[in-house]
């Protein structure tokens, strides 16, 4: 069995490993209980255990979907998307993002119905450089926004009625989440650094509410 057992650890350790959605935090680009993979190698290849990175390769780009170690607590793993590069103002106001003072473009499509919840949500597709993707707002309940605690470089935000602005620093990201008003964020506890990255979300291979959900996602 041990050419088995080294085969996966070498599989997880550097290639690809499986997550499970916990959360509605995505929706509707992941849904509770899809079943993922996440290339651990897309950002650089890193040593298990301690992940240090050895070998870099592609750099995290607005709108990639990353699995992350949570700043807060490193034993757990978070997903969001990556809205904030290093160098990036990042503004969300009235619940709109605008990326170096530039509002990202939307347009609105057919209301999303959550068969978890119940209920209908506004659905817009928004653009995040070459990348368009979808969100969920809620325009009933705009989200009050409060920083969570102090985090590394909480000096680079400002938080006011209308909403957060913040500077992204060097070696860091900021992230959020597709379902804007129910997920927690940057916008909260900051930012993410370069040596929590886990990998690159791309594929659901399994979800066994709904099979049809199996794919490439973006």
């Amino acid at each position: 069995m041990f050419p088995v057992i080294l085969a996966v650890f070498l599989l997880r350790s550097f290639l690809f490993e499986p997550f499970k959605i916990p959360s509605g935090s995505m929706i509707p680009t992941l849904l509770v209980g899809d079943l993922i993979l996440v290339n651990k190698f897309h950002y650089g290849l890193r040593l298990p255990v301690i992940n240090k990175k050895i070998i870099p390769f592609n750099d995290p780009q607005r709108g990639d979907v990353m699995v992350f170690r949570y700043p807060k607590d490193t034993r757990i793993d978070y997903i969001k998307r990556v809205v904030g590069v290093p160098g990036d103002e990042v503004s969300y106001r009235h619940q709109q993002l605008y990326l170096n003072g530039v509002l990202a473009p939307t347009q609105a499509l057919p209301d999303f119905y959550n068969e978890d919840s119940l209920r209908y949500s506004a659905q817009f597709t928004e653009d995040l450089g070459t990348l368009t993707h979808h969100i969920l707002v809620d325009r009933s309940r705009e989200m009050f926004l409060r920083q969570i605690g102090t985090f590394p470089f909480s000096e680079n935000c400002r938080y006011s009625l209308e909403g957060i602005t913040c500077k992204v620093p060097p070696g860091h990201y900021f992230m959020m989440g597709d379902n804007r008003d129910n997920s927690e964020d940057s916008r909260f506890w900051g930012f993410v650094p370069d040596e929590n990255i886990v990998g690159k979300a791309f594929f659901v291979w399994m979800n066994f509410g709904n099979i049809k959900r199996i794919g490439a996602f973006q």
